[in-house]
């Protein structure tokens, strides 16, 4: 929904949807990135971002803003500002939070743990600290943490293979059991390292990033991860893991999936009452067709499927007709009975509030769908029907 306000006729302010935890003007050239949320056992939610742009310290001093909403979401007050965290998770494992990603851009693999609810947390000082990999250039997003089988599950890249942005992501799993002291470096397995073959799809296989560590239903990990595919987008790939977390493999004539929004960063998870797997992804819609699907994130679709490999839109949960200064990204997501909480990585405004563009968002906004599993077409966005048929 679009909500103008006026002044003498003009509009001079676009409210985003949902609730606004952070807000940073484009003017600053520091933009919102890697929205991620966790729930706390006492029920209180946290939520975070980073910092990229050219006026941030993306490239030395990453900076992770932390949020905490004791209301379930309606409201958001800044608890921490995390320095040396970059594209990171948030997630609570036994009792504790954490948060693991990089050190900074393409930086080393980091693990951080707070135990007061995200107010402080550890420093990652050393391999017994929470420095995890310092051997590469390591590159990530805020993608699920799985336990499963006693061991706990995040998928992962290096930048090291040919080229620049997506051929040179090799896509790897780390893992680690379940009940070790994650800042351990000693204590996490990693898989070999898989690169690109621009042989793939027919030659137009640009690279894969930001992978999901999914449970399939027969018990196995897999990493499914978002494709460079132009111009049509819409694919994902599913690399198998071995049980015990040390080889990837990956079988180009199976493993490719039609996947709507594979172009972008999504989120997948099972969810035990429905027996669907379901995502929150940025689809293109027909009429905003692009030769860069990954840069079209003005829709938000709510998809499901019962085994990973097929994909159904259910509803357009957020849409807005403008895709160059407009999206609703990188979205991180849990279940809450029956519905989805989540945050996104928005851009949205308009005049001296607008977004520099789609890409880099000037807020960090808070979401619940309600009733998600009872929602259909019928049920999406003011003119997001329109758009897709």
């Amino acid at each position: 929904m679009l909500i103008p306000l006026f002044l003498s006729g003009t509009a001079i302010c676009e409210q985003p949807p949902g609730v606004v935890i952070n807000y940073i003007a484009a003017q600053s050239q520091i933009y919102v990135g890697s929205p991620g949320i966790a729930v706390l056992p006492n029920g209180d939610y946290l939520a975070k971002h980073d910092e990229f742009g050219p006026k941030s310290t993306e490239q030395g001093d990453a900076i992770t803003p932390v949020f905490r909403s004791s209301d379930r979401g309606q409201s958001w007050r800044r608890v921490a500002t995390v320095h040396g965290m970059y594209w990171a998770s948030v997630f609570v494992h036994r009792g504790d939070a954490y948060l693991m990603g990089t050190s900074k851009n393409h930086g080393a693999t980091v693990i951080r743990r707070s135990r007061d609810g995200g107010v402080t947390w550890t420093e990652a000082k050393d391999k017994h600290s929470g420095i995890l990999l310092d051997d590469a250039k390591y590159h990530c997003a805020p993608v699920p943490i799985v336990v499963h089988d006693g061991r706990i599950w995040r998928a992962m890249e290096d930048a090291m293979g040919p080229g620049n942005w997506g051929s040179h992501f090799r896509s790897f799993m780390m893992s680690a059991p379940a009940d070790c002291d994650l800042l351990d470096a000693s204590n996490w397995v990693s898989s070999n390292r898989l690169g690109r073959d621009p042989a793939w799809l027919g030659g137009r296989f640009g690279g894969w990033l930001e992978g999901n560590a999914v449970v399939t239903p027969d018990g196995r990990i897999v990493n499914i991860l978002r494709v460079d595919y132009r111009p049509e987008g819409g694919k994902a790939a599913i690399i198998a893991i071995s049980e015990d977390g040390k080889t990837a493999a990956f079988d180009p004539n199976t493993a490719f999936i039609d996947f709507p929004g594979g172009a972008k960063k999504f989120t997948i998870r099972f969810d035990p009452v429905s027996r669907m797997y379901w995502s929150l992804s940025n689809p293109v819609l027909p009429q905003h067709k692009d030769p860069d699907p990954s840069r079209v994130r003005n829709a938000l679709a709510l998809m499901r499927s019962p085994d990973m490999r097929h994909w159904e839109i259910r509803c357009i949960l957020l849409y807005h007709p403008d895709m160059d200064k407009h999206g609703f990204q990188y979205v991180d997501w849990l279940f809450e009975d029956r519905d989805i909480i989540a945050v996104s990585r928005t851009a949205y405004g308009q005049g001296d509030q607008a977004a520099h563009r789609q890409h880099d968002a000037n807020y960090l906004t808070f979401h619940r769908f309600a009733n998600f599993r009872e929602l259909t077409i019928d049920d999406s966005a003011p003119g997001a029907i329109m758009a897709s048929q």
